[in-house]
């Protein structure tokens, strides 16, 4: 109808002064010579001569020490980084720049210049038209005036114009169906041009995502290379780290049910942990755990090379639950817990269990029967990794309760020797009734994030819920480096 092509034509101006205006900013945008093949392109980056500076920097220094580790590292990230970047700027050109150039240089002007011909062609044709009407009525003056000569003149006269105007006509409705299918060819590829600028969202997300992933595995590798004895870096206030902090207020944060570290361990404990022997009884290499605790803490999903040390994992996981500021069972139930096993008779002290479980809070209730869950399908593996629920609630026990402390100092010795026997009294039995105390199905990979890496042997996995590790999908974070070489 002509209503939508007046609609259709008006949208055309705007869409070339949109992709001009665009590209020219996204153009300014870029940090690299425009069209330079890779390599060239890397050597002229900033971050490429921030990677040399710190290159020349290094080399004076003892490598040795700690600060020429360290810049030598950032010297590396750098020049990654800037590849990444050289990388990004090259497909933006390819998938955004160049098409939006060539929309609003040439597809769009050519259209507009149709439209302008047959604008042209229409002013051409009503001029001929009144000439024509002129004519008509000269000759037909020259009729009744009878003079022959005049007549004549003006007939032909007549004649040439109305086959000129036959001519004209013949040649605008040639010019306006080229237009009209000008317009209806705009109209279908608009859906087209739009994706042009969902496709700069997709390659910028890409280009942070695998930023970000380099920084992330780097940092990791540079923390566990770097002998700190305190925490990492301080983490970024917006992404309050997960370790010491109120299991509540994770949750809350990463709209999780079971904890972050929790899950995440207990799956890849599951997967490649089960059959270790003196698990959570070992201890693990101070640099592995604390790289591991490092990822888990900044969210960064690079676990892969933990799945090889089972040690680690469970060190990760007993860390967590020794740092929760409030014990997973909970101060306020101390008394109550103790009180519980103490009873005699194994049926009354399984009803007294059961009663303090329901007074837990809810979060508390989940990640404990999630955990406790897990610990009785270690404990069944136990003629192998040596882990009776005994065994694990001597290791775990002390993590998961204690009383609430005013002085932590002097209390916390007393603690180790007399509460530490209760504790293991109390851990055992809910160990050795986890399905009476905790029932119902579970399934371990309670946030559908885990999928196993190809090259992890499912050496022994004890049932297929938990045949998942710890690699969350892509929605959430984002893949590894090396899957996009």
């Amino acid at each position: 109808s002509s209503s939508s092509d007046l609609l259709v034509e008006q949208r055309i101006e705007p869409v070339k002064r949109a992709a001009h205006n665009v590209h020219k900013r996204l153009v300014a945008c870029l940090q690299g010579q425009y069209g330079a093949e890779l390599d060239k392109r890397v050597k002229k980056l900033p971050l490429m001569a921030l990677s040399v500076a710190m290159a020349e920097s290094f080399k004076e220094l003892d490598m040795d020490s700690s600060l020429g580790k360290a810049l030598e590292m950032s010297c590396c990230i750098q020049s990654t980084l800037a590849r990444i970047l050289a990388e990004f700027e090259i497909t933006l050109e390819q998938d955004v720049l160049q098409p939006l150039n060539k929309l609003s240089e040439e597809e769009l002007p050519v259209i507009l210049k149709h439209k302008k011909n047959l604008q042209k062609l229409i002013l051409d044709w009503n001029t001929i038209k009144s000439r024509l009407n002129q004519a008509a009525k000269n000759s037909s003056n020259s009729v009744s005036a009878s003079t022959t000569s005049g007549a004549s003149s003006a007939a032909v006269k007549l004649e040439n114009l109305k086959e000129e105007e036959e001519e004209m006509k013949r040649r605008l409705e040639q010019s306006k169906d080229e237009y009209m299918a000008d317009l209806y060819h705009f109209s279908t590829k608009e859906d087209s041009y739009a994706k042009y600028f969902i496709k700069l969202l997709e390659i910028q997300a890409e280009y942070h995502q695998k930023s970000l992933e380099s920084l992330n595995s780097s940092l990791a590798e540079l923390m566990s290379c770097h002998n700190q004895t305190d925490a990492p870096f301080p983490l970024d206030p917006a992404v309050p780290g997960v370790y010491g902090m109120p299991l509540e207020t994770h949750l809350k944060a990463a709209g999780r049910e079971i904890a972050l570290p929790i899950e995440a361990c207990v799956m890849m404990l599951l997967t490649a942990g089960m059959r270790e022997e003196g698990l959570f009884r070992l201890a693990a290499g101070a640099s592995v755990l604390k790289k591991l605790k490092y990822c888990l803490d900044s969210g960064s999903n690079i676990l892969d090379e933990f799945y090889v040390d089972p040690h680690a994992v469970a060190g990760a996981l007993k860390c967590y639950l020794r740092e929760l500021p409030q014990p997973l069972m909970t101060s306020e139930l101390y008394d109550d817990w103790l009180k519980a096993a103490s009873a005699k008779e194994p049926e009354i002290q399984l009803e007294c269990l059961k009663d303090v479980c329901n007074l837990l809070p809810k979060d508390n209730y989940n990640n404990l029967r999630y955990l406790i869950r897990f610990l009785a399908k270690l404990a069944e593996q136990q003629e192998v990794n040596k882990m009776s629920p005994s065994n694990i609630a001597i290791v775990l026990g002390p993590n998961l309760l204690w009383p609430q402390e005013n002085e932590r100092s002097q209390v916390q010795l007393d603690i180790a020797s007399v509460s530490s026997i209760q504790v293991v009294g109390v851990v055992e039995p809910l160990i050795q009734n986890a399905e009476i105390l905790f029932p119902g199905d579970i399934d371990f990979n309670v946030s559908s994030l885990f999928t196993p890496p190809i090259d992890i042997k499912n050496q022994n996995i004890p049932t297929t819920e938990a045949t998942a590790v710890f690699l969350p999908s892509e929605s959430n974070f984002p893949m590894p480096e090396e899957r996009y070489t």
